[in-house]
């Protein structure tokens, strides 16, 4: 995730109040709860990624075998960025390992898959396959909540409902916008 040299300035602000609780005025609270709507919504975007990529990962092994290098790529895209291997993902390896590149996937994937049983059996839950919601910033102290009525004990917030998964994935750019055709030029007539 990269920040702006703007957002930067309003992190540095409110990493600053946080350590020095002070008083803050209406500009300051308008742009730190920007900022977090701007985090939110990048974690949100991440998360909306991760999924189109994983059902990528998917449509791409039930393709297999014409879609073997294509696969295989987005498997090591989706293990470096925490996937957990599923069992078809091994199923599909055992059948691709005659492939180098297939035989040190499988080698990984199994590994991985040991590491997450053996989590599981040993009662911790396995490492998540997807970004944990970070909860919304609802006051900063000396904001506008300063001088509103004094604090009314909190209420737990509903936990938010996940998205619906989408009916189809998004079609790819190519499917959208097909190649374009050459077109002949026009035949010019000899007069005559």
């Amino acid at each position: 995730m990269a920040f702006s040299a703007d957002e930067l300035r309003v992190l540095r602000r409110a990493l600053s109040i946080a350590l020095h609780p002070t008083p803050l005025p209406d500009e300051d609270v308008q742009d730190c709860l920007r900022l977090a709507g701007a985090v939110d919504e990048a974690v949100g975007e991440a998360g909306r990624l991760r999924t189109f990529l994983l059902a990528d990962l998917v449509r791409y092994r039930n393709a297999l075998p014409g879609s073997v290098s294509g696969y295989l790529e987005l498997l090591q895209d989706a293990l470096a960025g925490g996937y957990d291997p599923r069992p078809d993902d091994l199923a599909a390896l055992r059948a691709l390992r005659h492939r180098p590149v297939a035989a040190a996937l499988l080698e990984r994937c199994q590994a991985l898959a040991e590491r997450s049983v053996r989590a599981r059996l040993a009662g911790r839950s396995a490492p998540p396959t997807a970004p944990a919601p970070r909860s919304r910033l609802l006051a900063l102290p000396g904001g506008r909540a300063a001088d509103a009525e004094p604090e009314r004990p909190k209420t737990p917030a509903a936990p938010p409902r996940p998205a619906p998964p989408p009916e189809r994935p998004a079609p790819k750019p190519s499917e959208v916008f097909p190649p374009r055709r050459p077109v002949p030029p026009p035949q010019q007539r000899a007069a005559g």
